[in-house]
């Protein structure tokens, strides 16, 4: 397992998977400032050290519930649940991030927590950035309001949309590192660009692109090197890798979105993480693949210098803005992308849901010489013998292993181990986690969790039996058996036979574009 990491992942190449039916096309996204439209302003410095001892965020307790009323769960993550929450003086909707302050157990955590806040603060009110509206504490949790985007991630809505033209991209492109841009001249590194920290204000044609997410993002200290690696895996630049690093990393970030949004799949792509990471230190870049023949040379420029190996001659935010490709009214054309971009998106989705059900399942019926050895592993690691792994034990366990795994690195196994998000984990969870993905190979396991799902032994996993089996676990409603189902069902037929499921198991072996 590598050690890159980003704030709520475990770093896996992410298997193939869409999410919606194709709609309708694409409209207009957001106009960007040009890149004198922030405000002059001072970077801003770290901020103070924490004074009082007894709260996180050095001032008294305060009812969040006495400002807002806090309504249904939007998400949940290890660290906390968002809720949709409606400001009681005014009647306006916003999200609310509710952290459990027992999970937030170092010291280390509680200053990225106030670092994360103070951030968000700088930066509210400027475009593109997810408006900050206030942080509250009571005795158990910490609670974030702000800005609610009804819209959704940005690569939910294109695939959906069901086709857009290089102008489309120019556009959304000219969004985030409009982000980019504005970070930086505020005195900011955000770290962990990806797709998924890019959510769309509304559900209308014209929504705008907000950044959030600055979990992992730090102040800028000009002369600093900055060494920790942070970010996540298909996105992170060669020089964190190298664990030496500034500023130049967004705009590396950025470009990797760029080629995605071109061409449906990431520039650097493995079985495995350390493949990825290989890819990316070696550099090589696919021009030849389709689409890229009918995607324009201003475009290919454009990412080129956005991927540049060297940080110092990598295009700059304000450069990027400049260029004739990605300014408004420029050389982006408004003819559509080829349609087998949207399906090769679909595939790079995150994993879905099914294969980490599939995953659980043959943990569960691995024979006991085959987990022997990380049954003992697990049986060290519970020192309290509760049948659960505390981050404690995990961190404590690991370091008596040899391990030279950071705080940071620790907490992003466990959230990676920890399926069902209640802070800990049980045997299964572990097992699951730790096993070799190379057992997905073996038939036998294959067969036996397709069994598990084939309750009538029809040969088919039926929308009936797989809410069955998701409702057995305790995850997923309506919504997401149907995503499941389009997902892996490849000749829509409603249902999945063994060889479709087979496919999404073993996804992840090439890279997709080879599929065409």
């Amino acid at each position: 397992m590598g050690v890159c990491l980003s704030k709520g992942k475990i770093l896996e190449p992410k298997a193939n998977g869409h999410h919606q039916k194709p709609r309708e096309p694409v409209n207009h996204y957001p106009k960007s400032p040009a890149p004198s439209s922030p405000l002059p302003y001072k970077p801003a410095k770290s901020p103070r050290p924490f004074r009082s001892p007894n709260t996180i965020l050095g001032k008294p307790y305060e009812d969040v519930k006495s400002h807002y009323s806090i309504g249904k769960v939007l998400g949940k993550g290890q660290f906390g649940v968002t809720y949709l929450c409606t400001e009681l003086s005014t009647g306006h909707q916003y999200a609310c991030k509710s952290i459990a302050k027992r999970k937030l157990a170092t010291k280390s955590d509680k200053e990225d927590m106030r670092r994360e806040i103070h951030i968000m603060q700088h930066l509210s009110g400027q475009p593109n950035i997810v408006e900050f509206k206030g942080a509250y504490e009571d005795r158990n949790s910490v609670h974030l309001v702000m800005e609610l985007c009804e819209g959704g991630e940005l690569f939910d809505r294109i695939i959906a949309k069901g086709h857009y033209s290089e102008r489309a991209a120019a556009s959304i492109c000219r969004a985030i590192v409009n982000v980019v841009h504005i970070c930086q001249f505020m005195g900011v590194m955000h770290r962990d660009l990806k797709p998924e920290n890019f959510l769309l204000s509304d559900k209308s044609g014209n929504p705008m692109l907000k950044a959030t997410d600055f979990g992992l993002s730090v102040f800028i200290e000009e002369g600093n090197v900055y060494r920790d690696v942070v970010g996540s895996a298909y996105y992170v630049a060669p020089e964190v890798l190298q664990r030496r690093y500034g500023k130049e990393i967004d705009i590396w970030s950025a470009g990797v979105i760029l080629y995605i949004l071109l061409s449906g799949v990431p520039p650097f792509w493995a079985e495995t993480e350390n493949g990825i990471f290989d890819a990316i230190l070696k550099g090589d870049i696919d021009f030849a693949s389709r689409p890229w023949p009918s995607i324009s040379s201003s475009a290919k420029d454009l990412v080129r210098r956005m991927l540049t190996q060297d940080p110092q001659k990598r295009i700059t935010p304000a450069q990027v803005l400049e260029h004739p490709w990605i300014r408004e009214g420029g050389e982006a054309s408004d003819k559509p992308i080829d349609s087998a971009v949207l399906s090769r998106m679909k595939q790079f989705r995150a994993m879905n849901k099914l294969k980490k059900l599939a995953l659980k399942v043959i943990a569960e019926n691995l024979s006991q010489e085959e987990i022997q050895g990380l049954k003992a592993m697990f049986t060290n690691m519970d020192t309290d013998n509760s049948g659960t792994i505390t981050y404690e034990e995990l961190k404590t366990g690991l370091a008596r292993l040899g391990s030279k795994l950071t705080e940071a690195e620790v907490k992003q196994l466990m959230e990676a181990a920890d399926v069902d998000g209640n802070g800990t984990i049980d045997y299964i969870e572990f097992i699951t986690a730790t096993m070799h993905r190379h057992k997905l190979e073996i038939e036998e396991h294959l067969y036996k969790a397709f069994q598990y799902f084939d309750k009538d032994n029809s040969g088919f996993i039926t929308r009936d039996e797989l809410e069955t089996a998701m409702k057995d676990y305790g995850m997923g409603d309506a919504a997401t058996i149907k995503e499941i189902i389009s997902e892996v069902d490849s000749d829509n037929d409603g249902r999945i036979n063994y060889e479709e499921f087979c496919t999404m198991m073993r996804s992840g072996t090439q890279q997709p574009g080879k599929l065409f």
